[in-house]
C-alpha cells in the first residue's frame, strides 16, 4: 500500500444518524494497519467504527452492526469485495459502499460501480478524501443528516471562530499564521485528546516532512508563546505520546 496523504479540507458539519445517534462504518480489509488508519480517521468524526479482516467476517459484522456505510477493499482471500456486496444485494441491503481499488484496476472499478457499489477510491488514497467521499454517500442516501454546528470554538476561556478565523483568549485578540491557526483548531476540535506527531503532520502539513516532526515542536512552541505566555497554561505536552489542549483544573 502506498503512502496516504491527508489535503487540507474546510470543517464540515457532523454527521448523525436521523435519531440523533452517530453514524456506524463498517471498515473492511485484510491489511489492519489500513483498517487501523482508516478507524482513527472516522472516529475523529465522532463515528462508531468496526473493522473486518475478511468477506465473511464483513457480512457477519453487518448483520450485528447495522452499518450507515460500508468501505469494502475489492481484493481479499477468502470472499472479495465484489462476492461481499452480491450478497448484501442479493438480501435487500442496499447500505452504501465505497470500494478500495488498486491504482490501476480500471476494471475493478467499473465491475463495481456495475455491481451496485457507490463510489471507489484508488490506492494510495488520502484519508479526508475518504471521509468526504463516505459523508456523500451517506447524506445522498439518507442514511445521515448533517447538524448545524457552531462555529466558535471554546476551551477556557480561548475562543477559535473557525469563519471569520478570529483568536481571542480572555477577549485580547491574538494574531496567528494560517499554519498556527491549523494546528491550533485541530488541538482545539480534539481537546483532552492527546495527538501524537504523526497525527498533527498528517492533518496540519498534509505530508509527513520526510519523518522530521520538529516542525511539530516548533509550531507548538510559537503557539505556546501567543497563547500561553503570562497565563494559566492549556496546551500541554504528555511526554512520549503528543499534545493536547485542556482548560485548567
Amino acid at each position: 500500500m502506498g503512502r496516504m496523504t491527508t489535503p487540507a479540507r474546510t470543517p464540515s458539519p457532523a454527521l448523525t444518524r436521523p435519531d440523533g445517534s452517530p453514524v456506524r462504518v463498517l471498515v473492511v480489509d485484510d491489511e489492519q494497519m489500513l483498517t487501523d488508519l482508516l478507524s482513527m480517521a472516522l472516529r475523529m468524526e465522532g463515528w462508531e467504527v468496526r473493522a473486518a479482516g475478511s468477506g465473511f467476517e464483513a457480512l457477519q459484522a453487518v448483520r450485528e452492526f447495522d452499518p450507515d456505510a460500508l468501505i469494502l477493499d475489492v481484493m481479499m482471500p477468502d470472499l472479495d469485495g465484489m462476492g461481499v456486496l452480491q450478497r448484501l444485494r442479493q438480501n435487500g441491503n442496499d447500505v452504501p459502499v465505497l470500494f478500495l481499488t488498486a491504482k490501476d484496476a480500471v476494471s475493478d472499478r467499473v465491475a463495481g460501480l456495475t455491481a451496485g457499489g457507490d463510489d471507489y477510491v484508488t490506492k494510495p488514497f488520502s484519508l479526508e478524501e475518504v471521509v468526504a467521499r463516505l459523508r456523500a454517500l451517506m447524506r445522498r442516501s439518507g442514511t445521515a443528516l448533517a447538524a448545524e454546528v457552531e462555529p466558535i470554538l471554546r476551551v477556557a476561556d480561548l475562543t477559535l471562530n473557525e469563519d471569520s478565523h478570529e483568536v481571542e483568549r480572555a477577549g485580547t485578540p491574538i494574531e496567528l499564521t494560517a499554519t498556527e491557526f491549523e494546528l491550533l483548531r485541530y488541538l482545539m476540535r480534539n481537546q483532552r485528546r492527546v495527538l501524537s506527531k504523526a497525527q498533527i503532520l498528517d492533518r496540519v502539513w498534509h505530508y509527513d516532512f520526510g519523518g522530521k516532526s520538529s516542525v511539530v515542536e516548533l509550531y507548538i512552541s510559537y503557539l505556546r508563546k501567543k497563547i500561553d505566555a503570562g497565563r494559566e497554561a492549556l496546551i500541554h505536552t504528555v511526554r512520549g505520546a503528543g499534545y493536547m489542549i485542556k482548560a485548567p483544573q
